[in-house]
């Protein structure tokens, strides 16, 4: 299966709550996060912004069921990835309606993949370092629990 990927960006330019704006076909491209935060920097709410935090997260070879709970289980050769559009959609306009926070991008991968490979970027920016550790959390959180769908491999 031919590996695809969203980007969504909240920011860019669009004011605290507004909609979501931006939907980028990437194909398998992972996105630059050096790239990202000099993009963030520049968007208009950047001086309301005191701190941004990003999440990668990584097909790992430890499956869930070990990694959270000790149950003992044959290592992870890849992982089947997708999302669901519309609750992506919801979890991102969620956290851009918290305290405090004025910049939230996400990039989510799809396919089939492999040990290393990226599953999703996620990237926050926020007034203080409490409200965006929380944001970040509770986005990744709903993102992980709500929007993708995950078959270890």
């Amino acid at each position: 299966m031919k590996k695809v990927s969203v980007e969504k960006t909240v920011g860019q330019g669009l004011c605290h709550d507004s909609t979501i704006m931006h939907d980028e076909v990437k194909g398998a491209e992972v996105p630059s996060m050096d790239k990202w935060i000099k993009e963030a920097k520049q968007d208009k709410n950047s001086g309301k912004c005191g701190m941004y935090l990003f999440h990668n997260g990584v097909v790992r070879e430890t499956a869930k069921e070990q990694a959270r709970f000790g149950i003992q289980k044959d290592l992870v050769k890849g992982m089947y990835f997708t999302y669901q559009k519309e609750k992506v959609e919801e979890a991102l306009k969620k956290a851009k309606q918290m305290p405090g926070i004025y910049y939230v991008r996400v990039w989510l991968n799809e396919g089939n993949l492999a040990v290393g490979d990226d599953i999703m970027y996620v990237l926050v920016g926020g007034d203080i370092r409490a409200n965006v550790i929380h944001a970040l959390q509770a986005l990744v959180e709903e993102l992980k629990t709500k929007c993708v769908i995950e078959q270890e491999k």
